[in-house]
């Protein structure tokens, strides 16, 4: 039986290590033993935020955690702002129209971001905004949004609260809460945080807190001001997963072990370049500009010639390499090869050579060894850059 070689947006690769932090005996929730445990991960997932607030643990998936920021933070007829430039941007736009908000939606074409100058025109004509909501990364087109300018122009614009889908870049992509600026920031498990799903991460502001405790949610289960009384002592107020804790305080051991979050992000960062020299070696398009590219996912459009849907299920069912198709409109037209979390450049390499093997295949016209060649450039030029450094910073004999 041959190992599926998962490159997904979500559920990604889970590292041996967290495997085995998850199969050790249970233990309470209520126990001395899990509040050392949640204290603990707690204080090593901050710098992943880039914050000193506390994180809340949600026992839940990141749609959970999307609308607990927005109902915990807005009242119904209340004005916000949503930016969508994809699927998960629409996301946003469903919770708070279900809550009854009056929803000011700042909508992009898929596979394109928004600019700091398109939002402060977006905003300036408007009052009363109580909240701006914006999708760091765009799982559904590979688009990184300029999150600390977007947070800048909030605050220089309006009162608002800056709330923030981190779900499918933190633990790949810079974050910077506290600089930047942001209110509420909320991730899941089972993308760049290398966990199965269902647990969601959420950092609030002072700021934040404030219009929460005015707020009068009508939200039990995923009410924050529960979360954080509970969080005191090193709790949760319903049944946490447990062994979920258990992964991610691995998991941030394993972030510590690779240096730190800016050495993880910096992985990323090179993936995502060998992905798309590959692509472009392979004359294959790519959904998304360079400049705002994603460090955790690369849209790729359908080789020129292709049935997309026929070569994804060759890919998998031949090699044994799982990329996952587009979502909306770009069904058929796009497939998402993800980069993110347990996730290495002999990863990008592998996946490149498959892909290749299909192509063939397929009978695409290109030079074979093309896009493994490029992808391995990217890869050796990093790694001479970062001897070359080594050598600048060690001592002089």
């Amino acid at each position: 039986m041959y190992e599926n070689i998962l490159r997904h947006p979500g559920p990604t690769p889970i590292p041996k290590k967290v495997q085995l932090a998850m199969n050790r005996d249970i233990i309470s929730h209520r126990s001395n033993e899990f509040v050392a445990l949640y204290r603990e991960t707690i204080e090593l997932v901050k710098p992943i935020f880039g914050t000193k607030q506390d994180i809340l643990l949600l026992p839940s998936g990141g749609t959970a955690a999307l609308e607990a920021a927005a109902v915990n933070t807005v009242s119904a007829g209340e004005n916000v702002v949503v930016i969508t430039v994809g699927a998960f941007g629409d996301y946003f736009v469903s919770i708070c129209e279900k809550y009854g908000f009056h929803v000011h939606k700042l909508e992009k074409e898929w596979g394109q971001a928004c600019t700091a100058k398109e939002l402060r025109e977006f905003l300036q004509p408007l009052k009363d905004i109580k909240a701006v909501f914006v999708t760091y990364n765009e799982t559904s087109t590979g688009i990184l949004n300029p999150i600390a300018e977007l947070a800048q122009v909030v605050r220089e614009e309006t009162d608002a609260l800056c709330i923030v889908d981190g779900v499918s870049c933190i633990g790949g992509a810079p974050a910077e809460m506290d600089a930047w600026g942001i209110d509420i920031l909320v991730t899941g498990s089972q993308k760049a945080m290398m966990l199965p799903p269902g647990l969601s991460l959420v950092s609030v502001s002072n700021r934040a807190w404030n219009v929460i405790e005015e707020n009068n949610t009508p939200s039990y289960y995923l009410n924050l001001l529960s979360y954080r009384s509970w969080a005191e002592k090193g709790m949760t107020p319903n049944t946490p997963t447990v062994t979920l804790i258990s992964g991610l305080h691995e998991v941030c051991k394993l972030i510590e072990e690779e240096g730190g979050i800016e050495h993880t992000v910096a992985r990323h960062e090179l993936m995502k370049n060998m992905v798309r020299h590959a692509m472009n070696a392979l004359h294959i398009e790519l959904l998304t500009t360079d400049e705002h590219a994603s460090p955790t996912i690369t849209a790729i459009m359908a080789p020129k010639g292709i049935a997309l849907g026929n070569f994804l299920a060759h890919l998998k069912q031949q090699y044994h390499l799982d990329f996952a198709g587009g979502l909306g409109h770009l069904q058929g037209e796009i497939f998402r090869f993800g980069h993110m979390g347990y996730c290495f450049p002999s990863d990008i390499l592998q996946a490149v050579s498959l892909m290749e093997a299909a192509l063939q295949d397929f009978e695409y016209d290109f030079e074979p060894g093309a896009g493994v060649r490029a992808a391995q450039e990217v890869f050796l030029t990093a790694q001479r850059k970062q001897c070359h450094d080594k050598v600048k910073l060690s001592p002089q004999i």
